[in-house]
């Protein structure tokens, strides 16, 4: 994988960078590639990197009564990280899945923290992608709250066309806050229009 790549889909998605912070911040990346099922985040453990996605696909879920419940996905152009344990310094209440080969990029939060001060580039970069998580966030909130599971999946699908091809409909059912069943049901209702 080439640095200079992953930099500029970064940038590309988020914001430009100068030179000279865009070499800083090459210089804190660490390159990963991961297989499909692989937990970059186990529940339990303390996580402080936050991953920038340049391909694949990957999912964040909780176990609750031994029942797997997917809230979160991120794709290629996405930061994701585990949250609670990134900002909380806690153990991460949630797990973080790669959902199919996937190239990955990793920062330490010391790290973010460091760059933030030094470069004003950074520091927009990291409020940016803050608030496109937040962004996405309250509108799942919003969705959950005020719309039917048909509207909820054809929402999903607008915004990540592709899904169903990439992601297993039961994390999709799940994401949804619905059954595989009725996510059928839906699937079969829709390809009738």
């Amino acid at each position: 994988m080439n640095m200079s790549e992953a930099l500029a889909a970064i940038q590309a998605h988020f914001c430009p960078l100068s030179a000279e912070a865009s070499q800083a911040l090459a210089a804190q990346l660490s390159y990963h590639s991961y297989s499909k099922d692989t937990l970059l985040v186990q529940a339990g453990q303390y996580s402080d990197q936050l991953f920038f996605i340049y391909s694949g696909a990957l999912r964040a879920f909780y176990l609750k009564d031994g029942k797997d419940i997917t809230d979160w996905f991120a794709f290629g152009g996405n930061f994701i990280c585990a949250i609670n344990s990134f900002f909380m310094e806690i153990p991460s209440p949630h797990s973080i899945e790669i959902l199919e080969e996937s190239e990955i990029y990793a920062i330490p939060r010391p790290a973010i923290e460091a760059l933030c001060q030094r470069y004003h580039d950074i520091e927009r970069l990291a409020r940016l992608s803050v608030t496109q998580t937040m962004l996405q966030l309250q509108h799942r909130v919003v969705s959950l709250q005020f719309e039917t599971a048909q509207s909820r999946y054809q929402s999903l699908l607008q915004t990540f066309p592709d899904i169903e091809q990439r992601v297993a409909l039961r994390h999709i059912a799940s994401f949804l806050g619905i059954t595989q069943e009725t996510l059928s049901r839906i699937r079969r209702a829709a390809a009738r229009i």
